[in-house]
């Protein structure tokens, strides 16, 4: 099959590589209909990895036909469109069952495409273990790129505001307006937010928050505008989707007293300094740490069934396969208006 290759820092090659096989009778196999760019590959293409390997299928957001499917896996069948989470769990015990990865009492949780321990998603074809977990049927209602951006951006997201404490009328901020941001402040207003302040570099980035009525100051002058806005109060609650140490530290800026912040960007700097007795003196709230995908979807389902959130409008290029190393370019650099890039393997 053809794949995505990680060959080292800024390069991504379009190569021949092994078809994936069923490894436990609980897999399937996954023919991928379409997949995408994540933020965080981001980090393994400037090689900030996550492991010490190369040569590796990267991407890990995938939806696909169901080819093959191992003696126990029970609620999927070849020929089913299915959506797979980025988040990948046991699908046995108490943790996961309740759809919390992250706490999978087995130490099963894992991501796709970190390393060659699972392959990634940026292929024409993947492996799934404990499919029936691990992967889901795609609704009725939700067109297939809908569901590409529920296999992680927009379940990251809502875990993103879930986490942040919002109240109704709460003033909250998001610092990084890309796709995930963007959603997070969606996600907010549902929520009840009454004001969303959205913090970028990008001025581009800055009108798509404002076209969802975020107010958009310029990044320098930020917090000294939000400071006069709020007559010293600051935010209620900040969603912070990049991970880097000046973003974080931004987002802790912008917190008021009682507030919560909540990072979802990849955060790789081990030598953060977190301002503990600023934070012990306003009783601040700090919470860090990746979305478990299966959690997210009962909540965001209905939502865009609904039509209430739309992520697909902030998909901005879609490409063949072969156009990997492009299309990686283009994102790395944000030109083009480069929001959210996805491969169609159609194409």
């Amino acid at each position: 099959m053809k794949a995505l290759i990680y060959r080292g820092p800024r390069d991504i090659a379009y190569e021949t590589m092994k078809d994936p096989a069923l490894h436990d009778d609980r897999d399937a196999i996954i023919k991928v209909d379409k997949c995408a760019i994540c933020g965080s590959d981001l980090h393994i293409y400037h090689g900030e990895t996550f492991s010490e390997d190369t040569g590796y299928c990267v991407g890990h957001e995938a939806v696909g036909e169901v080819v093959e499917a191992g003696r126990g896996v029970r609620q999927l069948k070849a020929g089913d469109k299915v959506m797979i989470s980025a988040a990948v769990g046991c699908g046995q015990c108490r943790a996961c069952l309740a759809g919390i990865v992250n706490k999978c009492e087995f130490n099963a949780a894992g991501c796709y495409g970190l390393s060659s321990k699972l392959q990634g998603c940026q292929a024409e074809f993947v492996r799934v273990p404990a499919a029936d977990f691990n992967a889901q049927k795609i609704p009725d209602g939700v067109s297939l790129d809908q569901a590409l951006m529920m296999t992680d951006a927009l379940a990251t997201a809502w875990f993103g505001a879930r986490n942040a404490d919002i109240q109704r009328g709460a003033t909250v901020a998001v610092v990084g307006l890309g796709p995930i941001g963007l959603l997070a402040a969606e996600a907010a207003f549902i929520m009840g937010a009454s004001r969303v302040f959205g913090i970028d570099l990008v001025e581009e980035r800055r009108a798509a928050g404002r076209a969802i009525g975020l107010e958009t100051p310029d990044p320098a002058d930020a917090r000294a505008l939000i400071q006069e806005a709020t007559k010293g109060r600051m935010c209620d609650s900040v969603i912070e989707a990049v991970g880097h140490t000046a973003t974080i530290r931004a987002a802790l800026g912008l917190a008021g007293k009682r507030a919560t912040v909540s990072v979802v960007g990849v955060a790789q700097d081990r030598t953060f300094e977190f301002p503990m007795s600023k934070a012990f003196g306003m009783g601040l709230t700090f919470r860090i740490g990746t979305c478990s995908v299966p959690q997210e979807w009962p909540e965001l389902i209905p939502l865009v069934q609904s039509g209430r959130l739309k992520p697909e409008k902030y998909i901005t290029h879609t490409l063949p396969l072969s156009d990997g190393a492009r299309a990686y370019d283009i994102f790395d650099k944000r030109t083009d208006g480069a929001m959210k890039m996805v491969f169609d393997l159609s194409l």
